[in-house]
């Protein structure tokens, strides 16, 4: 006879992952990745510990930095310390020796400029250029130009692939298709360096889209404004190139052209539901702001709108006015929101200025060393870029105290001339570590690429600094060559 089995007592023999030993959880966690390690750092004050010991930030930093980490280790910070320094100062363009990379093109205006992150997208007139990174800097063949186009890009937008009908696998999740707008009264939709969609409607040049996509699921929709004072919604599922069935509402209301557009999160700003059979108002919430908008965007239910020198704040809810930054009387050229920070940034002449949404009446910093009008804003977490039609540099601050990490040449006057015929930034992107600078004198125009992932000298030393275990403290002139 069998004897039966012995009872397990299931309350004794019961273990956590916080009964294992740190050096166990430490091996653990090298089978994890940085988004891994930090959501384990955040569940407890023991796993904490192990999620910040050392091997497991040195493997980071050699993964991510294989040729700049020293075999020197410094006692004064923790690996992870010392990995998120140098994570930071990269962002912020704290480094005089980035990789830099030019390609010169015809002597055109640069309407446009995406930095994608293998992948240059830039229009000049009626032709759109797009240059992967990787290929240019190995030496092959780089560039493919769409030229369906029959007059000037008005707007140029990135959308997910997945979120159109052209998405077939997992495979294409991470690709993006590349929309246009032109004077020639087309939509364009590119994918694999050729046109898959024409959308055609509008009764004149084509002026902007959204900058995101509105609906769920597979009925994703974006949106056109024209100079005939019309927003159109159209399909990004329907199919055939022509997009015959793409048109979905024509909305009025507007008495001028349409230049500029902007997605809400939350609100419903246009009833899409309502007849367009008719050349009825669909609108159902109408502001004005002083002056002629410069430029708008959109966070939650408030929109941000840039007009004369001013920012106005409304709520898409009530459509009233939340708050106003004045601008000192100067004119506007350019602005930015942070919502997360409650930051603006503000282009003006000669300067830009850096506000405190929860205290507008002073700026909080202002970004001097410019000449003329500053077009060119980008602000993230790490860093602000400024930069403008009238500089060959652009100008890198912090974005929490305003102060100047770094001054970039966006030119090459040995090549291309200077004085007032020379080179100045005509157009600006930044991505991360990567920016892109595009201008053009009278001979040739410049496309500057510069990614600063394994920079290795610093722009500054200060001593009261933590002294990194990546770099040592190091002294450079103000220059790229």
């Amino acid at each position: 006879m069998v004897n039966p089995s012995p009872s397990i007592d299931q309350s004794s023999s019961a273990t956590t992952i916080t009964d294992l030993n740190i050096d166990s959880l430490v091996h653990c966690a090298t089978y994890l990745n940085l988004r891994d390690v930090s959501s384990v750092a955040m569940s407890c004050k023991y796993l904490r510990r192990a999620a910040y010991s050392d091997s497991i930030w040195k493997r980071f930093s050699r993964e991510q930095w294989p040729e700049q980490i020293s075999s020197s280790f410094s006692q004064t910070s923790s690996m992870r310390e010392a990995y998120l320094a140098r994570h930071t100062a990269l962002h912020k363009f704290k480094f005089s020796d980035p990789l830099v990379a030019d390609f010169y093109t015809e002597p055109k205006p640069y309407n446009h400029l995406f930095l994608n992150t293998n992948e240059i997208i830039f229009s000049q007139s009626s032709l759109v250029h797009m240059m992967r990174i990787d290929s240019f800097l190995s030496g092959k063949d780089f560039l493919v130009t769409l030229s369906d186009h029959h007059a000037r890009i008005t707007c140029v937008r990135l959308f997910p692939l997945y979120e159109t009908s052209l998405f077939r696998s997992e495979t294409q999740r991470n690709e993006n298709v590349l929309v246009t707008s032109s004077c020639d009264h087309s939509i364009r939709l590119w994918w694999k360096g050729n046109c898959q969609r024409c959308f055609r409607g509008h009764n004149g040049p084509v002026s902007t889209l959204s900058d995101k996509l509105l609906g769920d699921g597979s009925g994703k929709i974006f949106a056109s404004g024209g100079v005939d004072a019309t927003v159109r919604l159209w399909s990004l599922s329907s199919s055939g190139k022509r997009g015959q069935h793409a048109l979905k509402a024509t909305l009025y209301g507007h008495e001028k052209p349409v230049v500029l557009m902007s997605v809400a999160g939350y609100v419903r700003v246009w009833d899409t539901t309502a007849s367009s059979a008719v050349r009825s108002s669909c609108c159902v919430g109408v502001t004005s702001v002083p002056g002629a908008p410069l430029d708008l965007k959109c966070h939650e239910s408030l929109v941000y709108v840039a007009a004369s020198s001013s920012v106005v704040a409304i709520d898409l809810r009530t459509m009233q006015k939340v708050f106003t930054t004045a601008f000192r009387q100067q004119e506007l050229h350019s602005f930015e929101i942070m919502p997360s920070k409650s930051l603006i940034c503000t282009g003006g002449t000669d300067r830009a200025m850096l506000w405190d949404t929860r205290r507008s009446s002073e700026p909080v910093a202002e970004l001097d060393g410019h000449t003329g009008a500053v077009t060119h804003l980008h602000m993230d977490p790490y860093k602000i870029v400024t930069g403008g039609p009238e500089d060959s540099y652009i100008n890198v601050w912090e974005t929490d105290t305003g102060l100047q990490t770094n001054s970039l040449i966006c030119s090459s006057p040995d090549v291309l001339g200077s004085g007032p015929s020379g080179p100045s930034c005509s157009a600006m992107a930044v991505n991360g570590c990567q920016i892109v600078t595009a201008g053009c004198s009278e001979e040739q125009g410049l496309v500057r690429y510069r990614n600063f992932t394994n920079a290795t000298c610093h722009v500054s030393s200060d001593e009261s600094e933590l002294v990194s275990k990546f770099w040592g403290p190091q002294s450079y002139s103000d220059s790229d060559d």
